[in-house]
């Protein structure tokens, strides 16, 4: 496997996140297919150059994330770009553009469509295991951590609805959303997706410790014409509590690291990427109706085409 030179930029994120640090370095540092280069260069496009970087690994401050993104593609580069990849449609269509003008590959950090359940059901499901799909129920909550300042709908609700994307391949047409769980922690989501699927998503952030972080629930059900299938995206997995706090133990490469690898190929090969632009987009106008929902306390529609 060629290693490629991934370059990392930046470490900002919604609040106090710090994804750089705290997820994607260490995986890359794991990873047989990359070996990451550094550079004290203040200059994204000079650091390139200096280092020989390949790929970029941006986590810039969403409100430069896109310029980010753009120049690093521009500089001859391949982008794994935190999510979200922008704050707006109009940024995400201009990545895109510069994405398709430069040849490179983009690929948002939507890491939990890699997880290993969640690519064996998209695989049943596409062979038709349990017949056309209607419905999918789905539950990402998360327990205790750092709340996010702009809110847990936009901190969390793209994964779910990328993975129920990615599932059913099936986009969303209106968007209904709901307050649940007292002060606004956690949302739920009703949508009706194109061919007559719809699916419910409950997001958010249960109450737990700061200091003691953890997936509480990661699931989806799918019904279809000819069974129903459950998920659990939180496999193959275990839950590891210590005195210290909970924490994920897989067996074998966790969600990040089979993100690593979707896209060292994607790179390698020539073949485009298992995500891309056009599922950015596709998760920000859901997030985007579903606050306008929220504010209006009506269903709310999605005219407009995913690129």
């Amino acid at each position: 496997m060629r290693a490629l030179r991934v370059l990392p930029w930046g470490s900002g994120g919604f609040g106090t996140q710090d994804h750089q640090h705290d997820m994607y370095l260490p995986a890359f540092h794991e990873h047989a297919g990359f070996t990451v280069v550094e550079s004290g260069l203040p200059d994204l496009t000079r650091a390139v150059r200096e280092t020989g970087a390949e790929v970029v690994c941006v986590c810039a401050p969403p409100a430069e994330r896109a310029a980010r993104v753009i120049e690093a593609l521009r500089a001859g580069c391949h982008v794994l770009a935190d999510k979200p990849l922008a704050l707006d449609v109009a940024e995400i269509e201009a990545i895109a553009a510069a994405a398709a003008e430069t040849g490179r590959v983009c690929m948002p950090a939507h890491h939990h469509r890699f997880g290993a359940a969640v690519q064996a059901a998209a695989g049943a499901l596409a062979a038709g295991r349990v017949g056309l799909p209607w419905n999918v129920q789905a539950d990402f909550l998360v327990d205790g951590g750092d709340p996010c300042p702009e809110g847990e709908l936009a901190n969390f609700g793209l994964y779910p609805v990328d993975v129920v994307r990615a599932l059913t391949g099936q986009a969303v047409r209106r968007v209904h959303a709901l307050r649940a769980g007292g002060r606004g922690a956690i949302t739920v989501l009703l949508l009706d997706h194109e061919h007559g699927l719809t699916s419910t998503i409950t997001v958010g952030r249960l109450r737990g410790t700061a200091d003691a972080p953890g997936m509480a629930l990661h699931r989806y059900r799918v019904s279809g014409s000819g069974g129903v299938m459950d998920v659990d995206a939180a496999r193959p997995g275990a839950s590891v509590r210590t005195v210290t706090g909970n924490r994920a133990a897989w067996h074998g490469p966790g969600t990040v690291g089979r993100m690593l690898t979707a896209l060292h190929t994607a790179v390698v090969t020539g073949r485009p990427p298992e995500a891309g632009p056009a599922d950015a987009l596709a998760a920000l106008r859901v997030t985007d109706a579903a606050a306008r929902s929220l504010a209006l306390g009506t269903p709310v529609p999605i005219d407009s085409p995913e690129v």
